[in-house]
Formats: structure tokens, sequence, C-alpha cells
């Protein structure tokens, strides 16, 4: 038989195993730093310091974007509403394929030097979140892109090729088809760029989770949206112009970015811990 003595008094009880119900506190969130209009300028000059600062490895990866556009419209030459959607999309997705120059950029900022080999397995230390934020976004790519063909399946009586999609977006006469394909692309492009456009440079900074870095991405865009929304505008207008000359002006324009983005993520979250 137990010694009633020995129990502990019901008050102690009642602290230690807390009210009936009580379930652990959710853990702190990620804090984060308010943004003014000028960052994303600030971001674009530290973005080209970095480039100059490492050259060779920036047009290495400005290279590969060319190169993956040009091969984007040579498999899709035939299936001009993949192209158009699945360039939206691999562009949105730039923060995931620049991961080589987030490391870069880290390197600088410590004062250390980049490294070609270190930039090519930047994702070897976090391979399973980076995976699963990898999965995420192919998901909302493959789900934009049949939204796409969805949209010229219905407006066209047959797939109109590359010149002739291109023309339609332009035509008045499309408009109930413009309206669409705006849309729907409008609403993925924001969930992808909301979810991923601080995602990737920290999950590298810190001991974070993929749902964790989402989620803080996401809570960045909806708290400050203005300033997120000029980034965004900034990273498209420079990425449409760099298009323009068949791809060529990702040579550029890509790794300044891929830097800048290190360097948004820097601002608006800070150091790990």
């Amino acid at each position: 038989m137990s010694n009633p003595a020995e129990a502990p008094p019901p008050e102690s009880r009642a602290a230690s195993e807390g009210p009936p119900g009580d379930t652990p506190a959710p853990p702190p969130s990620v804090p984060l730093r308010p943004l003014t209009f000028r960052d994303p300028l600030r971001w674009l000059a530290l973005g080209t310091r970095d480039f100059a600062r490492a050259p060779a490895i920036g047009v290495f990866y400005g290279a590969c974007f060319v190169v993956m556009g040009w091969v984007l419209l040579k498999v899709y030459e035939n299936a001009p509403a993949y192209v158009l959607a699945l360039s939206a999309g691999f562009l949105l997705m730039g923060p995931f394929l620049c991961m080589g120059l987030y490391r870069v950029s880290q390197r600088l900022e410590r004062d250390e030097k980049p490294d070609f080999g270190d930039s090519l397995l930047a994702w070897d230390t976090r391979t399973g979140q980076l995976a699963i934020f990898g999965f995420v976004l192919l998901v909302l790519e493959m789900l934009w892109g049949r939204a796409a063909l969805v949209v010229f399946a219905v407006s066209f009586d047959r797939m109109p090729d590359l010149r002739g999609s291109l023309l339609a977006l332009l035509d008045p006469e499309n408009i109930n088809f413009i309206v669409a394909y705006v849309a729907i692309g409008g609403i993925f492009a924001g969930l992808i760029y909301a979810v991923s456009v601080i995602s990737i440079p920290m999950i590298l900074d810190r001991q974070t989770d993929a749902i964790t870095a989402g989620l803080t991405s996401m809570r960045l865009v909806l708290t400050q949206p203005a300033v997120m929304i000029w980034w965004g505008i900034v990273i498209t207008t420079l990425v449409v112009l760099a298009l323009l000359p068949w791809f060529v002006g990702l040579l550029a324009v890509g790794p300044v970015l891929g830097h800048a983005s290190w360097h948004a993520y820097r601002a608006a979250v800070g150091r790990g811990e």
C-alpha cells in the first residue's frame, strides 16, 4: 500500500500535468524584419556585386538557364500551350534552381572564397527537406501546365502553333481566353512566388524544415504585400527583358537575381541561429 504522505499535493500534480485538454504550445514563428520599397533595388545592387566577385560561377549558372530555355522551346515546339505555361513555371522555380548561387553569396557574406564544386553540391546537406519542397513545386507546375492546356483546348478548335499562341494572347477578340489564361496563371504564379520567395535560401541557411520555410515565406508576402509585390514586379520585368534575345539575357540576369534573392532572404529573416 502506498504511503499517502509520499504523494505530491494536488496543487503540484495540477501544475505539472496542466489543465485537462491542454496541448503543448507551438514553436515560436520565425521573426521577420520590416522592409521598405528601397530594399529590392538594394538587393539587386548586392546581387550585381556578388556576380562581379564570382563571375565565372555566375556565368555557368546563367548559361544553364539559357540552355534550359532553348531545350524547352525545342522539346515543346509543337506544343505551345506547354511552352507558355512551363516557361513561366520554370522562371518561378528560380529559387530552387539557384541554390548554387545562394551558396556563393553565403560564402561571400562570410568573407570566404566561393568554390564551384561547393556550389554544385549546395543541396547535399539538406537533401530531404529540399526534395520535399521541390516535389511541392513540381506538383504546382504540373497543375499549372494542365490548367493552361485546358484553357487552350476550350478556347480554340485546334491547338495553334507557337506564333499563333503568342498572337492569340495579344488579340482583343480572344478576350475570354486572355482573361482566363491570365487569371489562372496569376493564381499559380502568386502561389508559387509566395511559397518560394525566401524558402530555399532559408532551408540552406538554417536547420529549417520545408513546411516552416514555406509558411515563413508566405507570411512574409502576406504581412508585407506591397514590398513583396514590388520585388515580384522587378523580377518579372528583368526576366521578360532577358528572354527577348532568345534567353541570352539570362546569362547575366539569372545569376544577379539569384544572388539578389539571397540578400532578400537575409534582409527579411536575418541570420540563422
